[in-house]
């Protein structure tokens, strides 16, 4: 076991210390009850960027929270009878949803795939903005100043992921009980989130999953990389520290680990001991939270990278669906 990190038996048995705001539960209800609200106007554009014997190929818009139009591409089979499974597909932070060719493996088997572009990042979809307060260096702080944390941008992108399912779920085409969710870093908490925030995802594969455990990140120096911009944050907007309480505690809200309960979908976890990114305890943070039926492949030697295998695991885990 590294040694910037607990060790193996207590990483199993670790639950987080970033604080869990009181009314978190309220926050989340709330914000489904008005994502619920929106008339999502899905908008389905066939695409020619790629040519396909097997898969019909589209660009999918969709007005998410705060009025943005979201976009994902999606695939479904040419040929299929009856209803199919679905994987949904998110991307690593500051990505895009990647090639469409990347998401034929799926399609092959005939299942449809979504794969989301977070808004304000790589892809294609709307950031509306809005938000009082610094916007600089990232996303995760971005609305922490806010006077209300409904502004928090990720509370946005968790929505987003959720309301994806909820449309999928709802194509004519997919069996809405047979509906998965995968995706590493970003795409990880994202698979979390969206896996806790719809309930009806039967299968998630988070890879080395973010989003999770902030003030642990800090507390072990490793506010850097992706999780930079909240060492940015304090030595430009409270360099003495004296507000990381209510700082963590707005944060919280938006912490998968917070969420992890919620999940009633079985869970797949990848995680490599080696990952001072988005460091083991953070994820078994999030991971020792999820009360439904789990496993986690560890690789010890492994870093914040490509894990041997992992696609092919994820793949056949995704049959199940």
């Amino acid at each position: 076991m590294p040694l910037f990190e607990k060790p193996l038996s207590e990483l199993k048995l670790y639950r987080g210390i970033n604080p869990r705001p009181a009314d978190f539960d309220a926050y989340w209800d709330s914000s489904l009850q008005e994502m619920r609200s929106i008339d999502p106007k899905v908008d389905l554009r066939p695409s020619t960027a790629i040519s396909s014997r097997i898969a019909e190929c589209f660009d999918l818009w969709y007005t998410g929270v705060g009025g943005a139009r979201v976009h994902a591409k999606y695939l479904r089979p040419r040929q299929s009878q009856g209803r199919h499974p679905a994987v949904l597909q998110f991307h690593g932070y500051s990505g895009a949803c990647g090639d469409w060719q990347e998401k034929l493996a799926y399609v092959s088997q005939g299942y449809s795939v979504a794969a989301l572009d977070c808004r304000g990042q790589g892809g294609l979809s709307e950031d509306v903005g809005g938000v009082k307060g610094n916007t600089l260096r990232g996303h995760i702080i971005r609305g922490v100043d806010d006077p209300d944390p409904k502004n928090l941008l990720y509370r946005s992108l968790f929505l987003d992921a959720a309301q994806l399912a909820g449309i999928v779920m709802g194509m004519p085409e997919v069996d809405p009980a047979r509906v998965g969710a995968m995706g590493p870093s970003q795409g990880g908490g994202l698979t979390l989130a969206c896996a806790a925030l719809e309930p009806r995802i039967k299968c998630a594969a988070p890879l080395f999953p973010f989003l999770c455990d902030y003030q642990r990140v800090w507390e072990m120096d490793l506010a850097k990389d992706a999780y930079e911009e909240i060492n940015i944050y304090f030595r430009r907007f409270d360099p003495r520290h004296e507000r990381d309480k209510e700082t963590f505690t707005r944060l919280g809200y938006i912490d998968c680990q917070h969420l992890a309960p919620r999940i009633r979908a079985e869970v797949l976890m990848y995680t490599g001991l080696m990952d001072t990114i988005c460091p083991p305890s953070t994820q078994f943070a999030a991971y020792n939270k999820i009360t439904s039926v789990k496993s986690m492949v560890i690789y010890p030697d492994f870093n914040h990278e490509a894990l041997p295998d992992q696609g092919d695991l994820s793949f056949n885990f995704m049959q199940k669906l």
